[in-house]
């Protein structure tokens, strides 16, 4: 089977009061390419989920969306600094003192200077979360994977009808190419006639010209490169795998040897089917970039 490097996966996962839901969606890229979007309390994850992710994708540019809810009532707790409030105090008391003025301060008062009561969250079980978060990374990842196994079957068959029309174009360029030359030999004895009138004609003089001229003409070596390479295209996509590099790199030859059949064409109808064949094998090029 073959991949699109398109896809869509999301999956949500909840233990108790936590939840966490991960989306991630990916287009075509030359690489493995992925960008996060996570709650900073699971930064120290990065790395990780960088190593699971590999496990389900080669190439791609993939964003990856992470939303973390934690609702327990053990998830914050209030911490009271003794030795800050003490210096507020003393320096309150200080103020007073030199000021000769009243010292009104409470409890209340003083528990509302800076840093005095602050809220800080509890140490989370790193294991335990990573746990949570590993499962819901490899359910989207695994949804994932099936839409771009699903894309990448549609692009197999859609490749595989445009190499057999491929194949019709080359069969056709290759029984078209014995009788161009053989008009251009009677094309050639006709006009050698017609200037000669009654007197015979050169056969060798003419031998030497038709054979220039099949010289010049002739695609047969790019031909039967041109139909391994697409039989090579049909056989990397029957057996599947991540072989897009492989497919791009093909295309290219396919259509180097597209560009050399419609330089030495000299015919209409061969230089039509040329035109055409560059025209499927661009289809082709732009549908494997798509392929992982």
């Amino acid at each position: 089977m073959i991949k699109s490097m398109t896809g869509f996966g999301r999956c949500e996962v909840q233990e108790g009061q936590r939840k966490i839901t991960v989306e991630m969606k990916s287009v075509n890229h030359r690489y493995l390419d992925v960008a996060m979007k996570m709650p900073k309390k699971l930064n120290f994850f990065e790395a990780a989920i960088r190593s699971e992710l590999k496990n389900f994708i080669q190439r791609g540019k993939v964003d990856l969306f992470i939303n973390y809810e934690d609702y327990t009532q053990t998830n914050v707790c209030v911490k009271y600094n003794r030795e800050l409030a003490e210096e507020y105090l003393k320096y309150l008391n200080q103020m007073a003192e030199e000021f000769s003025l009243d010292n009104d301060v409470r409890v209340s008062a003083l528990s509302r200077y800076p840093e005095v009561l602050t809220m800080e969250e509890q140490t989370v079980d790193e294991e335990k979360l990573w746990k949570l978060l590993e499962q819901a990374i490899k359910g989207a990842a695994q949804g994932f994977v099936e839409t771009r196994i699903k894309e990448g079957e549609n692009l197999k068959n859609d490749l595989l009808e445009k190499l057999n029309e491929m194949l019709g174009h080359v069969d056709f360029i290759t029984e078209r190419s014995p009788q161009i030359i053989a008009e251009y030999r009677q094309k050639l004895r006709d006009k050698v006639k017609d200037l000669l009138e009654d007197s015979k004609v050169d056969e060798n003089r003419l031998l030497t010209e038709v054979t220039i001229f099949a010289d010049r003409v002739c695609v047969d070596e790019e031909l039967v490169r041109l139909r391994s390479h697409i039989e090579a295209t049909k056989e990397a996509l029957i057996q599947g795998g991540s072989i897009g590099r492989k497919l791009d790199f093909i295309a290219q030859e396919m259509n180097r040897e597209a560009n050399t059949i419609l330089s030495k064409s000299s015919d209409l109808e061969i230089s039509n089917r040329g035109i055409e064949l560059k025209t499927e094998i661009e289809k082709v090029r732009e549908q494997i970039q798509n392929i992982e």
